[in-house]
């Protein structure tokens, strides 16, 4: 699996080319999480984000498909007593409805076939009342961007769509979710988080 071989660099890449937008994406979500909630957090990559996510919640469950990712992940994250980190498939979650006070999904619906599907389900676990929040890397607007996009693709990763702030906002009004706020994480490849109260 591409997540797994390159695991043990991806950080590294992030930081060279996106330092800015990679550091300050773990303390923004961290902001939408209160002491005691139960988080899920699907796609936890590296642990970039559950870093800052395991002392701002009760519980945190750090999950993703690629097993060489979780192991950064334990690594970054092995300080953190209240963190529970397995493989799980976003798309398809064995956990039973209404479980999470807060759902987040890093840097990965551009990644996935049907990603309102997986939004759908997302939803699901979640509490009425809780949020979904979704960051997303905003790299159409930016010619720049647009090559380091091909980069990747080139190197293996498998861009099912490309956003900027306008269409990543159309996205989510076509899901068919109105309550949705939105904020930018600035980098040199900017990060909108989309936050969704249910």
């Amino acid at each position: 699996m591409f997540w797994d071989k390159v695991s043990g660099i991806y950080e590294l890449v992030e930081t060279i080319y996106n330092g800015k937008a990679y550091r300050g994406l773990g303390p923004r979500i961290a902001k939408e999480i209160e002491q005691d909630d139960i988080v899920l957090e699907c796609a936890c990559g590296t642990g970039a984000i559950s870093r800052y996510l395991a002392p701002a919640c009760k519980q945190l469950f750090a999950t993703d498909f690629s097993i060489g990712m979780l192991k950064q992940t334990s690594k970054k994250c092995r300080k953190f007593n209240n963190i529970r980190i397995k493989r799980a498939d976003m798309t398809h979650l064995k956990c039973r409805d209404n479980r999470f006070d807060k759902v987040v999904a890093g840097n990965v619906i551009h990644l996935l076939e049907e990603p309102f599907a997986a939004i759908k389900e997302l939803e699901r676990v979640c509490k009425p009342g809780g949020k979904i929040i979704i960051p997303t890397y905003i790299n159409a607007s930016k010619g720049v961007n647009k090559k380091a996009v091909r980069l990747f693709e080139l190197a293996g990763v498998n861009f099912k769509r490309q956003f900027d702030m306008n269409s990543y906002q159309k996205f989510f009004k076509d899901a068919g979710y109105e309550n949705v706020t939105f904020d930018i994480v600035d980098g040199r490849m900017p990060c909108a988080v989309a936050v969704i109260t249910l």
